[in-house]
């Protein structure tokens, strides 16, 4: 692929030395700045994209007010509102004293759109998009075709304003990625499928089920979900009990270095020991008995599904079943640090604490040599300067900070051709990846959530 400004006819207008940016150019950028958080860009990127723009109008970007216009949640039908990135304004917009998009601008933006795809080119496109994915979508259109990212975008309805099109071509890549996952996360509903008989009906026949779980089947077994309004972020901060500036700071990697004693100060109030599996956790286990089950796909850490007997499962999130030390990596049974985590103490390396009794008896017979001939050594320091500090034992759940395991993606990508029905039970699906599930699976495979809505 060329670049942009070639493969369009735009000239290159460098924007390092502007201070002010047109009013779409701002309006698109918040809009891709705010997809950072569901679209992963790298600081490359992110870099590329703020090129040229002007102190003033950056720190006006961090200012979470504006960068609203990304929430699918808001628009509920099946195509995404591009209104963020095509220039359309509301009224009270109109009225304010923002200087206003140029209409010329964006009328010659259009008649560009009207002349780059056909409807039928665009549905055919839209419809390989949600069977076929976003990798096998880019690898058809932009690797093989080599259709340059910005007429692509036009079929998502976004028209790339100039100073955009110049920006890199992993940039460019950055904005299809975002267009692309727009129109994945929203499932059209499957009209032949709308009452509970046709659930049952989907259940009885399908023979390859992804069952999505997550706090929501627990509640009844007594372990408090996260983000309801009596949940566990809520009761942390309600009780003040630990110094804590935001609740999930609980479960922040960073943090959890930094103060270890926190997390096990609490853990023992969702250690799985103390809780026994629900009738949901049964009924996964009574379809993976009758061979229909493809995996289950759960964001618990509590280790339920594995009491129940369930063998196919996926825990995205990790669980208290392995823990593993910081410091060597040394990975053990989650049985062994047990005591400590009922008992509330900080679990230590049994590995590195034999590393440091080794290196203190070294030393100590080091001194104890030495003493005859004190007027030999340079100065007094102190012999404990060099201790070997023995590691901190973390249970191998995925902490806010910390990546996915790779098994989670290779699961992903051998599961997404053979699944013919996607239970999601027990979760709202706020969490990113697994929240992503649902775009990485075909649409025309039908949804049931847990809530007994049936859609694709």
């Amino acid at each position: 692929m060329g670049t942009s400004e070639q493969q369009q006819g735009v000239p290159h207008q460098h924007a390092r030395a502007k201070s002010k940016i047109s009013p779409l150019h701002e309006m698109q950028l918040r809009a891709f700045l705010s997809a950072a958080d569901d679209v992963d860009a790298d600081s490359d990127t992110l870099d590329d994209l703020m090129d040229g723009v002007g102190e003033e109008i950056c720190g006006s970007m961090t200012d979470q007010d504006s960068l609203s216009g990304l929430s699918d949640t808001e628009h509920p039908e099946s195509t995404p509102d591009n209104s963020i990135f095509n220039g359309a304004i509301s009224a009270d917009a109109a009225d304010s004293d923002t200087e206003q998009i140029d209409p010329a601008e964006l009328h010659a933006l259009e008649q560009e759109a009207e002349r780059a795809w056909t409807k039928e080119e665009i549905r055919r496109m839209m419809c390989f998009l949600k069977e076929q994915g976003m990798s096998a979508f880019i690898k058809e259109y932009v690797v093989v075709q080599q259709i340059p990212v910005v007429k692509l975008l036009f079929a998502f309805g976004i028209p790339l304003c100039p100073e955009l099109r110049a920006k890199t071509p992993p940039t460019l890549l950055y904005f299809l990625r975002v267009a692309i996952s727009r129109v994945l996360r929203l499932r059209e509903r499957l009209l032949r499928y709308n009452t509970i008989e046709h659930a049952v009906s989907l259940i009885q026949r399908s023979r390859r089920i992804v069952i999505l779980t997550g706090a929501g089947i627990s509640v009844s077994c007594g372990i408090p979900d996260f983000r309801s309004r009596n949940g566990l972020y809520a009761s942390l901060k309600a009780n003040g009990q630990y110094d804590l500036d935001d609740p999930q700071q609980m479960f922040d990697i960073h943090y959890f270095k930094e103060h270890p004693a926190v997390f096990y100060s609490f853990a023992s109030q969702i250690y799985p020991s103390n809780f026994t599996p629900s009738p949901c956790h049964r009924f996964i286990k009574l379809i993976e008995d009758k061979g229909k089950l493809l995996r289950n796909y759960t964001q618990n850490i509590d280790t339920l599904e594995t009491q129940a007997g369930i063998k196919r499962v996926l825990q995205c999130h990790g669980s208290f079943k392995t823990a593993t030390c910081l410091l060597c990596r040394k990975q053990v049974p989650g049985v062994e640090i047990e005591r400590e985590i009922l008992e509330r103490r900080v679990p230590y390396c049994k590995t590195c604490l034999e590393v440091q009794r080794e290196a203190e008896a070294q030393r100590s017979k080091v001194t104890k040599k030495g003493k005859k001939k004190r007027n030999e050594w340079d100065d007094d320091s102190d012999d404990g300067g060099d201790d070997i500090l023995a590691g901190i034992m973390k249970p191998d759940i995925t902490f806010f900070g910390e990546k996915l395991s790779d098994e989670f993606d290779k699961a992903l990508i051998e599961d997404r051709n053979k699944v013919d029905l996607l239970l999601v039970i027990g979760t709202s699906l706020k969490v990113s990846p697994v929240s992503e599930i649902l775009s990485h699976l075909p649409h025309s495979v039908p949804q049931v959530s847990a809530r007994g809505s049936i859609h694709l």
